[in-house]
């Protein structure tokens, strides 16, 4: 995998290729895979920032959280780690908490980290960016096991809004999207279709089913990101479920 495969740059629509129950993980335990690349990199843009805030909130610099992150995810493609995380045995997110646990129990200092993989950057991170995400988090209400639950949450939400933006520039609708997104997750009392009707110059029925329309895909895209990493249907819904939850803390 080149040093560039997984940078923060392209959307997470980008390039990407048909889904199914734990496609993402199998495709990219194997390098044989012909899409092994792009699920490495689905797999990068979705867990890098929890792993680094898990990091971040266990006490660990900005500039250590950045080291480790880089080096324990270039140990485990190096290893072929990604091969160990079955469904029977859980949720992938736990799989690669606990990975990364055994990672740290046999680090013991900064030189090893750059010895296994640290050095050889799998992952553009932008770290100031990750601090200005990291200071958005809960200061001392969440434990790190709790704020990696809670930014893996956001991620999810930020990549099927990413893909439905996208949806929407390629549709030449753009201006629809930016004005009807704050909708998406507001309550129905919540909702006043009016001003923004007039603003889009559709009658206040058009702008109810448009965002209807978006509502619906929104939560077609959010399970399909979901369902990357779990092995059956009941499981999407039980991760909603607990993605949910980790919002609530």
């Amino acid at each position: 995998m080149s040093n560039d495969a997984a940078t923060n740059s392209a959307p997470p629509g980008a390039g990407r290729f048909a889904t199914t129950h734990w496609s993402v993980v199998l495709s990219a335990s194997r390098p044989e895979s012909a899409h092994y690349h792009q699920a490495l990199e689905s797999l990068c843009r979705t867990y890098w920032f929890p792993l680094y805030a898990y990091l971040r909130r266990h006490g660990y610099r900005a500039d250590q959280a950045e080291d480790h992150t880089q080096a324990f995810l270039a140990s485990l493609l190096e290893k072929h780690g990604l091969r160990l995380a079955e469904p029977k045995r859980g949720k992938f997110r736990s799989f690669l908490l606990a990975a990364l646990k055994h990672f740290l129990a046999n680090e013991r200092a900064r030189a090893g980290a750059q010895k296994r993989g640290g050095g050889r950057k799998i992952l553009s991170l932008d770290c100031g960016n990750a601090e200005t995400q990291y200071a958005l988090e809960p200061r001392d209400e969440l434990s790190p096991e709790k704020l990696f639950e809670r930014s893996w949450a956001l991620t999810v939400l930020d990549r099927a809004m990413t893909r439905l933006k996208a949806e929407a520039a390629a549709a030449k609708k753009q201006d629809q999207f930016d004005r009807l997104k704050m909708y998406l997750t507001a309550g129905k009392k919540a909702v006043a279709y009016r001003n923004v009707a007039a603003e889009l110059k559709m009658s206040e029925g058009a702008v109810k089913v448009a965002v209807h329309r978006l509502r619906r895909r929104y939560r077609e895209l959010l399970r399909d990101e979901i369902a990357q990493t779990v092995a059956t249907e009941d499981q999407i819904d039980e991760e909603i479920r607990q993605l949910f939850a980790a919002l609530a803390c």
